[in-house]
């Protein structure tokens, strides 16, 4: 897509992030991928907002969001967001994914999509039931999957980030992985699959965060947001990712060595 092409369509009308409780659900710097959506639409000339939806929040507001974003938390945290998801907010939630809106949803929210959440304590944290998946904690004395992280999508992209969870997630046959583990543990550390894709929408364990070094992720989901947007296939314009893709290279090279 020509660079000219881009300003008409997107002078438009804004894409519109839902950063769906920034204040409860954003550890390990995810904060970062909300920026780098930012940056890379500035950088192309397109208008960007980002709405943060926090607790109490009016589902009616889900019907104007382009990208959906929800960052990881902890237990007690991942309770009180249950607590505020509404059978209303959870239906507008639940067709926003079904229309294709594209979403990234990292480590707690990941969980969060699914059936339900087993915690420690064995209490089960009932899920949106959207990803058709479970999460259950380790339990004790049993260590947490941490570490760096190397992936690679069906598409044969290799994605990198950084992992920190004691929850082991189990997919269904129907739910289809993220990706393919080459370093590190994923979903279960079992199985070698880690996160899930839906639609449009990305489950994945990977924080960092996972945008500034993956920058083709963001992208993807900007291209989705304006396809469908404009009803229109889209191709933006490449950006210089030289320093993204060095610092991955970096990456795998010290994860080979260990």
């Amino acid at each position: 897509m020509k660079r000219h092409q881009s300003l008409i369509i997107n002078h438009q009308s804004p894409i519109t992030i839902g950063w769906l409780y920034p204040q409860l659900m954003s550890t390990y710097g995810d904060r970062g991928n909300i920026i780098v959506l930012q940056k890379r639409c500035e950088w192309r000339g397109i208008k960007l907002t980002v709405l943060n939806l926090n607790e109490g929040f009016d589902e009616k507001l889900l019907d104007d969001i382009d990208i959906l974003f929800m960052g990881g938390a902890q237990d007690t945290q991942q309770q009180i967001v249950s607590n505020d998801f509404t059978s209303r907010r959870i239906a507008g939630l639940k067709k926003r994914i079904e229309d294709g809106t594209p979403g990234l949803y990292v480590c707690g929210a990941y969980q969060f999509l699914g059936k339900y959440y087993k915690n420690a304590n064995g209490t089960k944290i009932k899920g949106l039931d959207i990803f058709d998946l479970h999460t259950e904690h380790s339990g004790e004395g049993k260590k947490r999957l941490i570490g760096n992280i190397a992936i690679k999508t069906h598409d044969g992209k290799i994605i990198v980030g950084f992992e920190n969870h004691g929850g082991r997630t189990y997919l269904k046959k129907n739910l289809k992985s993220f990706g393919q583990v080459i370093k590190g543990f994923g979903n279960n550390g079992m199985d070698k699959t880690e996160g899930a894709i839906y639609k449009n929408s990305v489950g994945t364990y990977l924080h960092g965060p996972i945008l500034p070094k993956n920058p083709e992720i963001a992208d993807w989901l900007i291209e989705k947001a304006l396809e469908r947007k404009y009803k229109k296939r889209i191709k933006l314009e490449k950006l210089n990712d030289f320093l993204s893709q060095k610092a991955k290279k970096i990456m795998l090279q010290n994860m080979s060595s260990y």
